[in-house]
């Protein structure tokens, strides 16, 4: 086992039960876990590594993406898609999607973790629901390991085609038979509901419109013969997302989720930018959470979700970048700040969310909504999931009044150091487990492909 002193640190944003912020602070983990988070004078004063960040340092929990979908790096900003809302973006997209391969998926989670990595990010939830050309999530999960994010891995799947009045062409869904030995395949082969685990698998049929009630019930019945495994899927992302549950189901969003037993502490839904206020009040009521990607619905306008009436009614919410075709960025730290801009514009009122309520939706609020009490703030017995920030920067020059704050209102473009179960992923600005000139550049090769067809 090996230890990590952390001192000398300007601010510890600790997100604890108190929410303490520690000025002259210092943090010691012993191999992934931390064991005491304080003043210099109260903990150990030399472990095997020491990183003295010279009291210049805001300290804060890794954030946590509760969506995303890590393919759609290598198709950002089509140009036939910039300016189409949601159904029509993936109508021109679904025939460049379908030529991805598996060399694709590693090397597209890898770019998306390695930005993710960089703005702040140390947990992520992805969501692939496209399988052509023998691709399978197993790629995309070693592409995680090898890169050190702490992933949760959703088994997306879409099982009805135009044939049968999805949106999705037929060419791209799978038989829901091979869907669910796959799932289970995916559980036993990689899931781990141990505290403080790396890898935990999610199944996730895609949404309304791409999947039938069946597999619905059939997926959240497999999930929940396994210990852990959570339920996820898109929900009332835009006014036609609503229509087309009404008009196929004659349910709104929230009352099809229930119908097929996707409500409860185990189930988290992406966007929900149109559930009504008694679907508000069944998931306050249930548990279940929403995953808000501010940004790719202002991108698709498809609305702005009522994120602090959520809160305030008890629903868990937590951050999403979503996918780079529809964002097109993936910087976690700017959908903080998004997320933050949005609430105010949406109650005309510029305390509706203040900069540490952003805060804590990106990691309290994304911990909870994947079901984990290993991650999310610093404490004893968390997971050494850590970001320092150096403040004196361009960036947040004037800000030293409210350097916690500043990380939210003046935009931070990448963190100086990030801890994923220990290990020191970002050192510097530098992310130390893979090339970004050589990921750049395989993600653009792979693109061009794509697009040439």
């Amino acid at each position: 086992m090996s230890t990590l002193l952390v001192k000398n640190i300007h601010t510890l944003v600790t997100m604890n039960e108190r929410r303490e912020e520690l000025r002259k602070a210092a943090l010691f983990v012993r191999d992934h876990v931390i064991e005491q988070v304080g003043y210099a004078r109260d903990l150990p004063t030399t472990a095997d590594e020491v990183l003295d960040l010279h009291d210049r340092h805001v300290v804060l929990p890794g954030l946590v993406n509760t969506h995303h979908h890590f393919y759609q790096t290598l198709t950002r900003a089509v140009p036939a898609a910039q300016n189409c809302d949601l159904f029509n973006w993936l109508k021109v997209l679904y025939p460049i999607w379908s030529r991805l391969t598996a060399e694709g998926v590693y090397v597209s989670a890898q770019m998306c973790a390695a930005e993710l990595l960089l703005s702040g990010c140390t947990t992520a939830s992805d969501h692939l629901y496209l399988f052509p050309n023998d691709v399978t999530l197993d790629d995309e999960i070693r592409a995680l390991s090898d890169i050190g994010l702490r992933f949760h891995a959703s088994r997306g799947s879409m099982s009805v085609g135009e044939r049968l009045g999805g949106l999705p062409p037929d060419s791209l869904v799978e038989a829901e038979a091979d869907i669910l030995r796959d799932s289970q395949r995916l559980i036993e082969t990689f899931h781990d509901n141990a505290r403080h685990a790396m890898t935990r698998v999610t199944l996730a049929p895609c949404s309304p419109f791409s999947v039938s009630r069946e597999l619905m019930s059939e997926s959240a019945a497999l999930a929940r013969s396994y210990a852990g495994v959570r339920l996820h899927t898109h929900l009332a992302e835009n006014q036609h997302d609503v229509d087309y549950s009404l008009a196929r189901f004659g349910l709104s969003p929230g009352d099809y989720a229930e119908s097929v037993g996707w409500l409860g502490e185990d189930v988290w839904h992406a966007h929900c930018v149109c559930l009504s206020d008694d679907s508000i009040a069944k998931f306050a009521r249930t548990g279940t959470g929403v995953a808000h990607c501010p940004c790719s619905n202002l991108r698709l306008a498809s609305g702005l979700a009522p994120i602090q009436k959520m809160r305030r009614a008890g629903v868990p919410v937590g951050l999403g970048a979503d996918g780079a075709a529809s964002n097109d960025a993936t910087h976690l730290l700017n959908e903080a700040r998004q997320a933050c801009l949005v609430a105010r514009v949406l109650d005309n009122d510029a305390a509706a969310m203040t900069a540490r309520d952003a805060l804590e939706i990106a990691t309290l609020g994304g911990a909870r909504v994947l079901g984990r009490d290993d991650i999310g703030s610093i404490a004893p017995d968390m997971s050494a999931d850590f970001i320092a920030i150096d403040i004196d920067r361009p960036s947040l020059a004037g800000a030293q009044h409210d350097p916690v704050a500043a990380l939210i209102l003046c935009g931070v473009p990448s963190v100086d150091y990030s801890f994923v179960h220990g290990r020191k992923i970002v050192d510097r600005g530098r992310l130390t487990t893979a090339e970004l000139p050589r990921l750049v550049e395989q993600t653009n090769r792979l693109s061009a492909r794509m697009m040439r067809g």
